[in-house]
């Protein structure tokens, strides 16, 4: 059963052009359905039907998983037996009519001006490190990149000369602009910095961890975390907690949903639809603290 699992990977990364992440995503919810049905006597996907389907994800519901995990899951288990019908390896899709438990959305956790402004200002700019972690830092929050697009950036998508950078991701390019904080901030790096970093001229990573190679999710992370912690930032702050903040001021300030949703890189402005939201939650909030007759 594992070899359809590698079969299926392997043509979403050729055909499909998915991310790494998403692959891993889609094996790892995958291997754990194969486990579930060879538990029971199951190691033909021929012989799987809608109820056993069900039945794992009545298993999952009842060992506490959450309600995004067995969405994902069922998602996964939708597209696997719809490739292996679309091949011919089952006559049937049993995934057909699975549907997800209803996700309650939560709203995306943001900074406040101040708070972005306070992070900002931790990175010491007298080592390389804290002058790295600036760029970084002042990147995100003037781009509203996901950060594993920040760590995928090439030395050759950042022109300061225009200030802006080009973002690629899944086959698709945008051009984002920055300013002047961000624009100085990255001059600083690039001058001084990740050449203290980096000693192989073929490195070509914008971003590198102190051994020259280049940055991780998991490294930038850590880098975010103690920054917030420095900051006396008590909320429950993540990678994508800049990007958020970002779309939010932006709007709050102004900017048409059409422009965000460009920089953001959304597909569906549905998504973006999100942080406008959130910008009437905060309007509504000053109006009733300021207007005379609320």
């Amino acid at each position: 059963m594992d070899i359809e699992i590698r079969e299926f990977i392997t043509y979403l990364h050729n055909t499909k052009k998915t991310s790494a992440n998403t692959e891993i995503s889609y094996q790892r919810d995958l291997k754990k359905m194969a486990e579930f049905l060879k538990e029971r006597g199951i190691r033909n996907y021929k012989d799987v039907k809608e109820l056993e389907l069900e039945g794992y994800i009545s298993y999952m519901e009842r060992e506490k998983f959450a309600s995004s995990s067995i969405s994902r899951s069922v998602a996964s288990m939708r597209a696997f037996f719809q490739y292996l019908w679309k091949e011919g390896v089952i006559a049937e899709d049993p995934a057909d009519n699975l549907k997800p438990p209803k996700v309650e959305k939560r709203a995306p956790e943001i900074l406040t001006i101040e708070e972005v402004d306070k992070l900002l200002q931790q990175p010491k700019l007298d080592t390389p490190k804290g002058i790295r972690d600036s760029a970084m830092l002042e990147l995100l929050y003037a781009t509203g990149m996901r950060v594993s697009e920040m760590l995928h950036l090439q030395i050759f998508d950042v022109n300061l000369q225009f200030g802006y950078v080009v973002c690629n991701e899944n086959g698709k390019e945008r051009i984002i602009p920055i300013g002047i904080p961000c624009k100085k901030a990255m001059e600083r790096y690039l001058q001084t910095a990740r050449t203290v970093f980096v000693k192989d001229e073929k490195e070509t990573a914008l971003f590198t961890n102190c051994s020259g190679k280049a940055m991780s999710r998991q490294g930038f992370w850590k880098v975010l975390k103690g920054y917030a912690d420095d900051a006396g930032i008590k909320r429950d702050i993540a990678p994508h907690t800049l990007r958020h903040s970002f779309a939010v001021h932006m709007l709050q300030n102004g900017a048409d949903i059409r422009s965000v949703q460009e920089m953001l890189g959304h597909s569906d402005i549905s998504t973006t639809q999100v942080y406008l939201g959130m910008n009437m939650n905060k309007m509504r909030d000053v109006y009733m603290k300021t207007h005379p007759r609320h």
